[in-house]
């Protein structure tokens, strides 16, 4: 950046979700996933070890919490923390980058996705 030795915010911010799924799993928890196999219905190609490791550094990083519930069997939810949950403006701003592009949806889909997102994500303009 400049010569000092500061690290980048951006890249700070990029470090922390660097896994190729790790978006994929901050969005899903915003719109209630919580569960190891939830996460792999919207995105089959996702393997067990994949999804096992991006949790571990998800959390590691602490953008999210595990928690294991004493039940029989034994269940493991996953959550944003605060930290997690202020990721919900760049999750936003993914969303309407593409958006944006006119051929790829039309003005009635563009305006439900929106409205989706932006509840879901708690975003206020």
């Amino acid at each position: 950046m400049n010569g000092k030795n500061i690290v980048c915010p951006v890249d700070k911010t990029l470090n922390l979700i660097n896994k190729k799924w790790s978006i994929q799993i901050i969005r899903d928890m915003f719109f209630g996933k919580k569960h190891f196999k939830e996460f792999k219905e919207d995105n089959p190609k996702l393997s067990n070890k994949v999804l096992s490791n991006c949790l571990k550094e998800l959390e590691e990083n602490g953008l999210i919490k595990k928690e294991v519930l004493n039940t029989t069997p034994v269940t493991t939810e996953y959550y944003l923390t605060e930290y997690g949950r202020s990721m919900n403006r760049i999750v936003y701003e993914l969303a309407m980058f593409t958006l944006h592009d006119e051929d790829s949806y039309s003005d009635e889909t563009r305006e439900e996705l929106k409205k989706t997102f932006k509840e879901t994500l708690e975003i206020d303009d």
